[in-house]
């Protein structure tokens, strides 16, 4: 069996997939900004908080990569190049650095290294807003194509 029988069906499963991403970097959001915030007002954060943010980080940062490897990986097949759509892929290509920087960035934290926490906390405001740039993108490639009502209906 052929494989590009299957993309225009992996294409909906990575949107959804980069959507439930995003949706727990949202989460992680929010636990960072608790995190912070007991800081800023020179309290120790919650230890249950602290242990999630750390735990859950480098989960997301594997899942944010592999959805950009998995949807090149279904534009090649589809298009026979990975840069057949130039904005999302650049704008993919983007979160994939920003999400590394934030990993780097969070390694980076100590109390001799105060400052590696603020920029942790300026990528992270920055990853946020590319992956909903991205969600944009991908949805506005689908709507255009015309492709999401012929497959919903």
């Amino acid at each position: 069996m052929n494989i590009t029988v299957f993309t225009p069906l992996l294409k909906y499963v990575h949107g959804v997939y980069n959507a439930v991403v995003l949706l727990f970097f949202l989460y992680q959001a929010t636990l960072g900004l608790r995190i912070r915030k007991e800081r800023l007002a020179g309290g120790s954060p919650p230890s249950d908080l602290s242990r999630k943010h750390r735990i859950l980080g480098p989960v997301l940062a594997f899942l944010g990569i592999s959805g950009f490897f998995a949807g090149m990986t279904i534009v090649y097949i589809d298009e026979g190049k990975i840069f057949a759509r130039p904005p999302h892929f650049i704008a993919g290509m983007l979160i994939t650095l920003c999400i590394l920087a934030v990993v780097f960035a969070s390694r980076k934290i100590s109390v001799r290294k105060p400052a590696w926490r603020d920029r942790h906390f300026i990528l992270g405001i920055i990853l946020i807003l590319l992956y909903l740039v991205q969600a944009f993108l991908g949805t506005r490639m689908l709507l255009e194509s015309g492709k999401i009502t012929s497959f919903l209906s």
